[in-house]
């Protein structure tokens, strides 16, 4: 089954064809470490960490890249105001970063490289741009001369003249034309530099991930992205820069995340609504964070609530009380009766994934699957032991790719009891409560309320009993 990518600049779904084989070359756009990662960088960061997961367990030879941007103006102001090095602030801020990657479940990629260990290769960018007519130097900076390129703009759909009134642009009078940006910057008096042709200065930010992509994957990438945020200016940026050094195509894929918003609002500190990958995790399982981004489309917006977050929680608790009712289900069966649920799946789960990487498809599967397990064992507590072993199957095709569902089902409902969550969304108390107050609209006959609760409660998952000694509830 061929995988197909929306490959951005092309804004359609294309055939995902590697530039050599069955290799892969795909780099992500990592963080500026100057602070905690926070949940906008967690969405984006489980995206790529799913698509390469996906390709690995297509059979893929993948060599996944993200840099660390560790010097820019951020960086150099936070460590002027704590007193410390740039290079000691940074360092700070990987290692936290790595630490919330392994709380989220995370693998790491495969090379992780730091833009100041690229020096070389970033100046070696810079003179051959120079040598190109491609960019000039000026006051010991040097400048990318955007009008000399024909097709920027190529990515982010924008026309030069609408950039030049619509975009932020540095205002620089070396500059010949205020869309043209730095590649090296002259550094000012308190500010890491390094010796270049120039003087001593440091790298301009999108140069950076130029040189790095292209020093480990070559000068055309099979696959690169980030959030949505940076197709313009770093993205346009990029492929400016890598095309007129190389002279081919830079990027085959171009791969974009969706923007999060909290409570509908755009994260921000001055709103108070900044929430960092720890804080969100203090009193969050991992998974609840990893199925909350992955079961809406990457491509999609995503707006975090504490509502998403009972409703993530609930789905997972739903499925690993599946598994545990399968596990714990006797071994009685005769012949094999969860095989024909779980063994269709491996095909309608490839086919979700296989639809640029469509998370949200792959999620409604496993609750297609879950329901259809769970009417089964609620005829009959038994299963045949080619059961457990479908189950297990599915469970490592789901956590391999996905990340969840990793955890013993038993252990992990067990810390979710302290929440008070079913699998419905609804508490075991609100459930009661909402059957009590249908028995007295009965009793009132009322019977038009009695009737949407009960619909209420069947569109969540609950079915109603009603019997001489009272209503009873199970899940469907």
């Amino acid at each position: 089954m061929s995988i197909e990518i929306y490959n951005t600049p092309y804004k359609k779904k294309q055939e995902f064809v590697p530039l050599t084989g069955n290799k892969i070359g795909m780099y992500g756009c990592g963080v500026t470490v100057y602070d905690m990662s926070h949940i906008g960088h967690a969405r984006t960061m489980i995206v790529f960490d799913i698509m390469a997961r996906y390709l690995r367990h297509k059979g893929y030879d993948l060599t996944f890249v993200r840099n660390f941007t560790d010097v820019d103006d951020k960086i150099i102001a936070r460590a002027n105001a704590e007193g410390m090095s740039c290079q000691e602030l940074a360092e700070r801020y990987i290692d936290e970063f790595n630490r919330d990657m392994q709380i989220l479940k995370m693998r790491p990629a495969d090379i992780e490289p730091k833009a100041t260990d690229h020096i070389p290769q970033i100046i070696e960018m810079a003179r051959i741009l120079i040598d190109k007519g491609y960019a000039y130097e000026a006051d010991a900076s040097v400048y990318y001369r955007v009008g000399k390129f024909r097709t920027y703009g190529s990515l982010s759909g924008r026309r030069t003249e609408d950039m030049l009134s619509g975009a932020r642009v540095d205002i620089d009078e070396h500059k010949e034309n205020p869309l043209d940006f730095a590649l090296w910057k002259t550094s000012k008096p308190g500010e890491p530099w390094w010796e270049s042709p120039w003087g001593k200065g440091r790298p301009g930010w999108h140069i950076e991930c130029s040189a790095m992509s292209t020093h480990y994957l070559g000068p055309t990438l099979d696959i690169h992205g980030g959030a949505k945020d940076l197709i313009f200016p770093h993205h346009e940026n990029e492929i400016a820069q890598s095309e007129a050094v190389y002279g081919v195509p830079f990027v085959r894929y171009w791969a974009h995340a969706g923007f999060l918003t909290i409570e509908g609002e755009k994260m921000s500190k001055s709103l108070g609504n900044f929430i960092t990958i720890r804080e969100l995790t203090k009193d969050t399982h991992p998974e609840i964070i990893r199925l909350l981004m992955i079961a809406s489309h990457y491509r999609s917006p995503i707006d975090y609530s504490h509502a998403a977050v009972d409703a993530s929680r609930a789905g997972l608790v739903r499925f690993y009380e599946m598994l545990d009712r399968v596990r714990h289900a006797k071994e009685t069966a005769t012949a094999p009766r969860l095989v024909p649920l779980f063994n269709p799946f491996a095909e309608a789960f490839d086919e979700a994934m296989s639809d640029d990487f469509n998370t949200a498809r792959a999620v409604a599967e496993i609750h297609t699957l879950t329901t259809g397990v769970n009417k089964v064992l609620d005829q009959d507590q038994a299963v045949h032991p080619e059961d457990r072993t479908a189950m297990q199957a599915f469970v490592s095709r789901v956590s391999d790719v996905l990340g969840i569902l990793e955890e013993e089902p038993a252990a992990f409902l067990e810390q979710m009891k302290h929440s008070g969550v079913s699998a419905t969304g609804l508490s075991e108390s609100e459930i009661t409560e909402l059957i009590a107050e249908r028995t007295a609209a009965r009793k009132s006959k009322d019977f038009k309320r009695s009737d949407e609760i009960r619909d209420m409660l069947k569109a969540k998952g609950i079915q109603l009993k009603d019997t001489p000694s009272g209503t009873t509830w199970e899940r469907t």
